[in-house]
């Protein structure tokens, strides 16, 4: 269980145009960092253990058929031996991690509070709204795999309208469909600065790709402190979560 204190007084918010929200997160990345590594180290290493179940590489099959047009790349990259099983289960696997990624965002509160953090903080999401959480990434994963086939473009205009939904679930102890419907509102009366936010936190994240990838492990994570910048901006700062 856990109890809900009165808005801190310490900490801040930026304010609510994306220079400031991105500003915010980056001051708050580079405080909770180590952490963000120790997940996408826990990452990889899941991810290492499906590829070799599924026997599909990515970085592989990139290699091989970087040469063919983008017609015979899509046709044999989707026939490649155990692309369809590393997919499935990589969903899955990124489903369960959701929690790790809410756990930053409770970290980031608590650097922002200059409250001691402890490495317990991190799975924070396994203990306290887990249902709620794990289907709102069930939910949130389905649009945007949707979306993605749509020629990946649409993810960018999708993206923005869930921003919120992680730091709502954590912080205020709401249930998935009540997040959903939160975020969604929220983002839409201010989509231009929601847009503007989340594509340039999402190119950050994956600007780790132009270091063979494996600069990812430094970058990924940015996307969720962003959610908790968002949040900071639009919401307020959040209270602190103290559990008994």
């Amino acid at each position: 269980m856990s109890d809900f204190n009165e808005f801190d007084q310490q900490g801040s918010a930026p304010n609510r145009d994306t220079g400031s929200i991105i500003s915010h997160a980056f001051e708050m990345y580079k405080g909770v960092f180590l952490y963000a590594l120790v997940v996408m180290i826990i990452y990889i290493i899941g991810d290492s253990i499906i590829k070799s179940i599924s026997g599909f590489n990515s970085y592989t099959n990139y290699s091989d058929l970087k040469d063919f047009d983008e017609d015979a790349y899509k046709e044999i990259l989707f026939n490649r031996p155990g692309m369809t099983l590393y997919y499935s289960f990589t969903g899955l696997f990124t489903i369960l991690l959701s929690p790790l990624f809410v756990g930053l965002i409770y970290i980031s509160n608590k650097f922002n509070s200059k409250v001691q953090i402890e490495f317990s903080d991190l799975f924070i999401g396994y203990r306290q709204n887990l249902g709620n959480i794990l289907l709102y990434s069930l939910i949130t994963n389905i649009i945007l795999t949707i979306a993605a086939m749509m020629c990946v473009i649409p993810v960018f205009f999708v993206f923005p309208l869930f921003l919120l939904g992680y730091p709502i679930l954590l912080f205020e102890n709401a249930n998935a469909v009540d997040a959903i419907s939160k975020t969604y509102n929220i983002a839409k009366e201010n989509y231009g600065i929601f847009l503007g936010t989340g594509v340039l936190a999402g190119l950050i994240s994956i600007s780790g790709i132009l270091l063979c990838c494996f600069g990812l492990i430094f970058t990924y994570p940015f996307i969720y402190i962003a959610m908790y910048s968002v949040y900071c901006a639009y919401l307020g700062k959040p209270r602190q979560i103290n559990y008994k």
